[in-house]
């Protein structure tokens, strides 16, 4: 009896002292205008990105007015199933959602009218969705104009009377979603707004889209709980002198990258940090595939990303 106890005991200290099963960093992105759907790449040091499915989209879009699958924002919830948000078109009231176990057979396409409560919105733009750990929820969130809501910025003739706020709704399950509500309102126009947890706190990098003078470049705000509330007053810009829009950050070694889409020059940058204070521009050393648009980064297990791989590739 004495003897079968101690190799029970044994057992669980080797499975205790067993190192955690591999990550591999993943990569949800569209090409050109987001009509062929989701793309995937992958990458185990976070500077260099390869494709999967030899850049061929792995699920086309199939909801909204224009069929569109632009800005796709993947997470995973403590049950271990994917969750993804996307922007359905140019001028749509609701946002796209899918689900998946394995990143290869994805749940119905559906809508979620985030929006549609309110007539005069104009857009649903870039949605990413959080999983709130401690509340076991997830928080979307989106930049909407709606006009004459917010406080006043100087237009261009291009962009004028688009001044976004972030909006935001919580779910437990996808069916039933909390009311829509003011999620960031600073005193400019705001867009691309996503979450990274850090030394206990939630830090929300976004993009001021300011037009005139132009400001487009990322910032940041924390706060104590992912829902917020996040301070207006934000942080210098941590890009340079180009235009940068859809950040992304993720936690590789020591540093939090930040990757964002040099828009203006077809190709994707970086910036990272240890501290959140000190900045280093790692653009000229990331190696995108070719073509990538406005991404989310995230971490899979080693054995979703073998399948994943042996699948279509």
């Amino acid at each position: 009896m004495i003897k079968n106890i101690s190799i029970i005991v044994l057992a669980f200290l080797l499975s205790s002292c067993a190192e955690p099963e591999k990550e591999v960093y993943m990569f949800s992105y569209f090409t050109q205008s987001g009509q062929d759907g989701l793309h995937l790449a992958y990458s185990h040091d976070g500077l260099n990105w390869q494709t999967i499915n030899n850049g061929e989209s792995l699920l086309p879009p199939k909801v909204g007015k224009d069929k569109l699958m632009r800005d796709p924002c993947i997470t995973q919830g403590s049950d271990g199933r994917f969750h993804m948000v996307w922007t359905t078109g140019w001028w749509d009231q609701h946002i796209g959602y899918a689900s998946s176990d394995d990143l290869i057979n994805w749940s119905e396409q559906k809508t979620i009218p985030v929006m549609e409560h309110e007539p005069e919105a104009r857009n649903s733009w870039a949605p990413e969705v959080f999983y709130d750990e401690e509340k076991d929820m997830f928080h979307i969130f989106w930049a909407t104009t709606i006009p004459d809501r917010h406080s006043p910025i100087a237009y261009t003739e291009r962009e004028k009377d688009l001044n976004h706020r972030m909006y935001a709704t919580s779910t437990k399950d996808f069916e039933t979603f909390e009311p829509t509500r003011m999620f960031f309102n600073p005193d400019f126009s705001v867009i691309d707004a996503t979450i990274i947890e850090h030394e206990d706190e939630f830090v929300m990098f976004v993009k001021n889209e300011n037009p005139n003078p132009p400001e487009k470049n990322i910032r940041f705000t924390k706060a104590s709980s992912p829902d917020g509330p996040y301070p207006t007053e934000v942080s210098e810009p941590i890009t340079g002198d180009y235009w940068a829009e859809g950040p992304t950050p993720l936690k590789v070694g020591e540093y939090i990258y930040v990757y964002f889409d040099k828009y203006r020059e077809h190709k994707y940058g970086a910036v990272r940090s240890k501290d959140l204070e000190n900045w280093e521009d790692v653009s000229d050393s990331v190696k995108f595939v070719p073509g990538t648009r406005h991404g989310t980064a995230f971490k899979v297990k080693q054995k979703v990303f073998d399948n994943l791989v042996n699948y279509f590739n």
